[in-house]
């Protein structure tokens, strides 16, 4: 997608703090974080939203969470623990149409999210 913000962070063309690249995904620092650890964790595959996942992609929905796992381990923040999140639509918050998984830590995150 060529007018696609996190495409761009995955071709290199748009500069970012990555943490964690793989043949699959990419990892990097929120620019607005919302809690001492916030990274976004994408699929180098475009795919919209959540909704436009097919069966094929269940191996790297699996690799995804792996790589989350690890770098809460990596980070410190899995013992005291940690929230996933990956809004759906306009409504659900997205607001960039390539899925994405922000991985939150490092604080006491409170309930209901907002």
């Amino acid at each position: 997608m060529e007018d696609c913000i996190f495409c761009k962070v995955v071709s290199g063309e748009i500069e970012s703090n990555i943490i964690y690249e793989d043949d699959k995904v990419v990892a990097f620092e929120d620019i607005n974080p919302q809690a001492p650890v916030h990274y976004l964790v994408i699929p180098k595959k475009h795919i919209p939203t959540l909704l436009e996942i097919k069966d094929e992609d269940q191996k790297l929905i699996g690799h995804i969470y792996s790589v989350i796992s690890k770098l809460a381990k990596k980070e410190g923040i899995a013992e005291d623990g940690f929230r996933v999140v990956s809004n759906c639509n306009e409504a659900g918050g997205q607001t960039v149409y390539h899925i994405h998984y922000h991985l939150l830590g490092g604080r006491n995150l409170q309930w209901p999210p907002g």
